[in-house]
């Protein structure tokens, strides 16, 4: 357990809601947002709180991924597209969604071409104006929650772990089924959000993540052609990443976070490849 950082004989489960540091019942000061250390207690100066703001300010990152998925989706050409139809005509899709054989192997000239970028290509892919619409809405309302409260780099740190844990959790779950979309990046960004209004006492803000998280996933087990691996799969990613972040500043290493958050995308990536590998040989 840790330790209070002004006490070092003191154990505490307790951490400052703005700093992070470990602090001791002596050293606890009550705020709107949570528990805070004596120096972040005394702070006269605005701390970034997870709080939605009104303007774009702080949330630039979000902002440019809604972007870049928004102009991939109108590169794939108009219309309603299915992955397995007649009906798709989008080369784009064809060659960005994530399939396991493809993973493996895909012949070319009768060479096997190995296509690991469709486990990234494929989050920004989309299939009709309804589904890139939904995940941009909820991708937009996470990130102007989330993004001003732990900055730029993190954010995006985290969703891209999210989007590789994603794609380990569609190869596990529907290795055969054609997928595309930003969910599991989207669902990472709320495991993040949740866990640090968690950290932060942000009861209010939790709750309604919760209530969010817990109706996507009812969507996502009710509703046929939905992918469950992508968005338990971000899910996962993503928090555990926020828990490595926030347990670097504890530790006052934040490079920690960043080397746990690149070891679980590089498990994810490898992972996935090998299980895709043994899906096609089987």
């Amino acid at each position: 357990m840790a330790t209070c950082y002004r006490h070092p004989g003191r154990e505490t489960a307790v951490a400052c809601s703005n700093c992070g540091k470990p602090i001791c019942p002596d050293c606890m000061t009550t705020s709107p947002v949570g528990m805070r250390c004596p120096e972040c207690a005394r702070q006269t100066t605005k701390v970034r709180t997870i709080r939605a703001t009104s303007s774009h300010r702080g949330h630039e990152a979000t902002i440019a991924l809604i972007a870049i998925n928004v102009i991939v989706f109108f590169a794939e050409g108009a219309g309603v597209y299915t992955l397995t139809g007649s009906t798709n005509n989008s080369s784009l899709l064809n060659h960005g969604y994530l399939l396991a054989p493809y993973i493996r192997s895909a012949a070319l000239y009768g060479v096997p071409v190995h296509e690991y970028y469709r486990l990234v290509t494929s989050a920004f892919l989309h299939l009709d104006i309804l589904h890139i619409g939904l995940n941009m809405y909820v991708l937009y309302w996470v990130g102007r929650l989330l993004e001003p409260a732990i900055g730029r780099v993190r954010f995006l740190t985290i969703y891209f772990t999210g989007l590789l844990a994603g794609s380990l959790g569609v190869i596990i779950v529907s290795p055969l089924n054609p997928t595309a979309g930003a969910s599991g990046a989207i669902f990472g960004l709320m495991g993040a959000a949740f866990a640090e209004a968690h950290r932060r006492g942000a009861d209010q803000v939790r709750n309604q993540l919760v209530i969010l998280i817990v109706i996507n996933l009812a969507l996502t087990i009710g509703i046929p052609g939905v992918s469950v691996g992508a968005h338990v799969g971000g899910l996962i990613g993503g928090g555990l990443a926020t828990l490595a972040f926030q347990q670097g500043d504890q530790m006052r290493r934040p490079v920690l976070g960043y080397a746990a958050c690149l070891a679980l995308a590089l498990v994810s990536f490898v992972g996935a490849i090998m299980i895709a590998n043994s899906t096609a040989l089987n």
